[in-house]
């Protein structure tokens, strides 16, 4: 078995590989949704051309213009934009086989969502990852697909319920992730499947001097479309790992849709901007964003009124708070761990006596008692009552004996 310092360092390389590849396919998605919206017509256009934009950039001045299917021949140079999204989508899965599928017992199950085992929840997730896009393609190539916004809202409840399913297999972290992993194996399926196929099959219609099929333009366009609106949605939930108030809830599902949401009606404005509009006059995107972001943060942060017939919980001695990080907590945050798959304390974070709890109660209150998101997949098995003493022993001011 590789020693665990082998997995930090594939880590770190497939999510560098990752993150590069992410801005590259990124940046080339949104430049080409900018230029083909900022594409104006004209009396001298020339034939088959369907508009053409001014750019600027770099100290240099740049025409460019789209035709309608394809030009009538051939250029001897023609470039491609496919490799970014490839890399970005191999690397990504790479990155989560590292750590969802090498680690998986600490970050993809959660034995109190479902008691699977290791294979159980690898073969689950990669089953996951084609059955989206097998279901998202069979919408797009349905009568939904006439419809844009019919279409558009079955795509949103495809992940909504996502969400939900996923919530109910895996743990929240793992949950969170893989929604975006499958939206993300969705863009990159567009392009592999549908948009660089529909390219080729024009190519290989004008080089045999035949006239291509306008459809395919079109549809790779929609599908395209389709991969602009889910960029930023996606970006966050893979992100999300860093942000556990995110997908420890019991209904993250209702985040994800919230997310949706606000990415698209962003996303929505800058689209509308690109057509030439004045700014003044979009005015709802900006606006709706900020509310369905505002009831995200307010849904997230609501704490339910405490129940005044229930008992108080009990503030615990140091002794017994150390009795729950010694047997919850140390396997993994102490000098010699125990823990199998961790050989060095996380941050650097232990927990071994009293002392420790108290210089990191602030940790220890965030991970553990407010989002749960430490043990991580609850591997130690701590329970609510443990979690809610080492809350009620913090706030009181993490005394040392009994009150």
């Amino acid at each position: 078995m590789l020693e665990i310092a082998y997995a930090d360092w594939l880590s770190l390389i497939f999510r560098w590989l990752h993150v590069v590849a992410g801005i590259s396919w990124i940046g080339t998605s949104f430049y080409f949704i900018f230029l083909d919206l900022s594409l104006r017509k004209h009396a001298n256009l020339p034939d088959g051309v369907g508009g053409e934009s001014w750019n600027v950039h770099g100290g240099g001045f740049y025409l460019m213009r789209k035709y309608v299917v394809a030009p009538a021949e051939m250029p001897e140079e023609l470039h491609w934009f496919k490799y970014e999204a490839y890399f970005t989508w191999l690397s990504g899965f790479a990155l989560l086989a590292v750590i969802y599928y090498w680690g998986a017992e600490s970050y993809l199950i959660d034995k109190e969502v479902l008691n699977l085992e290791s294979w159980e929840a690898i073969l689950i997730s990669v089953a996951f990852f084609a059955a989206g896009w097998i279901i998202y393609d069979l919408l797009c190539r349905s009568p939904f697909s006439e419809h844009s916004l019919l279409l558009s809202a079955a795509v949103f409840v495809l992940i909504a319920f996502s969400a939900y399913f996923l919530t109910h297999l895996f743990s929240g972290r793992a949950a969170f992730v893989h929604v975006g992993a499958m939206v993300g194996s969705i863009m990159v399926g567009n392009v592999f499947f549908i948009i660089i196929p529909n390219q080729k099959k024009v190519v290989k219609s004008l080089l045999a001097g035949e006239e291509p099929d306008p459809r395919l333009g079109a549809i790779g366009k929609h599908r395209s479309t389709h991969n602009n609106y889910l960029t930023l949605p996606v970006i966050l939930m893979m992100v999300s790992q860093h942000y556990p108030m995110l997908y420890d809830n019991e209904n993250s599902w209702l985040v994800v849709t919230l997310i949706l949401l606000v990415g698209a009606s962003t996303r929505h404005f800058f689209n509308l901007m690109h057509t030439g509009r004045p700014i003044m006059s979009l005015r709802w995107q900006w606006p709706v964003a900020a509310v369905l972001m505002a009831l995200l943060i307010i849904y997230l942060s609501w704490k339910p009124a405490p129940d005044p017939n229930a008992a108080a919980v009990e503030v615990p001695s140091a002794t017994d708070v150390l009795a729950i990080a010694q047997a919850r907590c140390a396997s993994c945050h102490a000098v010699k761990t125990t823990d199998p798959d961790v050989e060095k304390a996380p941050g650097g974070v232990m927990l071994e006596t009293v002392a420790d709890v108290r210089k990191h109660s602030a940790r220890v209150l965030k991970q553990t008692v407010l989002s749960k998101a430490m043990p991580l997949g609850n591997k130690t098995k701590m329970t609510v009552a443990e979690r809610e003493a080492l809350g009620a022993w913090i706030r009181a001011g993490m005394p040392d004996g009994d009150k």
